[in-house]
């Protein structure tokens, strides 16, 4: 027990740190509120989960050993950040009326699942990260299945955290069109961001 408690002590700062994950859950908490950041947590959790079978059946290690896989892995991330970033910066520059009601239609769960999935970084935390704290001798898919379960639930937990008090930070009385656009504007930025930030580490 004391090798998975460091374990989460390693992990924590690395999940507080600023990156498209958060930057993601941020910019569906500012557009909607703390549910849309939970649900895109929940979202980012099962992105994660694809990412902890992959390790535990080894393919990762083939995905980082080609260069070009891994590459395109990578930037297939990028461009779906930016896509949903074009999406919401559109809506800044765009003379048509916005309905505002129809922003609760989409679907954060989804995106965030993507946004997880597409996101090499998190692929090669498990990957150097977690055979650190596995025993060899032992049955190392069920240590890496263990420790993959305790970084995904400290995820879900820092990050619907941190929806509930970036929601009361930045809740509006009132959203009307003007202050929309201000909201889809930072939002786009937010996940403009993000994927800058997958592009320059």
């Amino acid at each position: 027990m004391s090798v998975f408690a460091l374990f989460a002590l390693t992990v924590i700062p690395l999940i507080f740190t600023p990156g498209p994950d958060m930057l993601f859950i941020l910019s569906q908490v500012m557009g909607k509120n703390a549910k849309a950041g939970m649900m895109a947590t929940v979202g980012v959790c099962s992105g994660y989960l694809v990412h902890s079978i992959l390790v535990a059946l080894g393919i990762a290690a083939i995905i980082v050993s080609f260069p070009i896989l891994f590459e395109t892995i990578r930037w297939l991330g990028i461009a779906y950040l930016l896509y949903l970033s074009a999406n919401l910066l559109k809506s800044v520059f765009s003379t048509k009326k916005l309905k505002i009601e129809q922003k609760s239609t989409s679907n954060p769960i989804k995106k965030g699942f993507f946004t997880a999935l597409l996101n090499p970084k998190g692929m090669l935390i498990y990957f150097a990260i977690l055979p650190q704290f596995i025993d060899k001798s032992g049955n190392t898919v069920s240590q890496g299945l263990i420790l993959s379960l305790i970084f995904i639930t400290l995820i879900f937990v820092v990050y619907c955290a941190l929806s509930v008090i970036f929601a009361k930070i930045t809740q509006k009385t009132q959203i009307d069109e003007r202050k929309q656009k201000i909201i889809d504007g930072t939002s786009g930025g937010l996940l403009a961001a993000a994927a800058t930030w997958l592009i320059i580490n």
